[in-house]
């Protein structure tokens, strides 16, 4: 079998990496000017830490806002644990890097979106022989900007643009 560079793992590594300096900077420092976080993250992951009633409402996944009310922000080489309120009752929660699937800072309008490896092989698995995209090309980007809440993917500036690069391929 041939050695290849496995160039997603390496870019999944280095997006964690920026979420963890980013976070321990927030825990240090507070968050600067308008800067907020939608964290979207696998409620499934068996590292998550999380109150029974929120596992509950939220069986695969979650998105929490770290804006306003937020404490206690401790960021490890592998999670972050924080409080957070929920309808004036703040619960604890520990939250995986490895679990996070979209980090988004709307002020700025930077976002992260991390695709799993099964997301993958479903795709693989839906292919159709005729289709004329090389074995060997990415994934085509999947949209999720439109989540069940509303809130991801939508700037305060307005909604967000998702380019395809499938069009400037050749």
């Amino acid at each position: 079998m041939a050695r290849s560079i496995d160039y997603g793992n390496l870019m999944h590594r280095a997006m964690r990496k920026l979420i963890h300096d980013v976070l321990s900077d927030v825990a240090r420092n507070g968050l600067p000017g308008a800067h907020h976080f939608f964290i979207t993250f696998d409620t499934t992951h068996d590292q998550v830490e999380l109150a029974a009633w929120l596992r509950d409402r939220y069986p695969t996944e979650m998105t929490v806002v770290m804006q306003h009310w937020f404490e206690d922000l401790d960021v490890s080489e592998d999670g972050f644990a924080v409080t957070l309120n929920f309808g004036d009752s703040p619960e604890r929660m520990y939250i995986p890097l490895d679990a996070i699937l979209t980090f988004v800072d709307p002020s700025v309008e930077f976002g992260l979106r991390f695709e799993t490896q099964d997301q993958d092989d479903e795709d693989e698995d839906e292919e159709d022989d005729d289709d004329p995209t090389p074995p060997d090309a990415p994934p085509p980007l999947r949209d999720r900007s439109k989540g069940s809440d509303g809130a991801e993917g939508k700037s305060e500036k307005g909604d967000a643009e998702v380019v395809r690069l499938d069009a400037f391929r050749k």
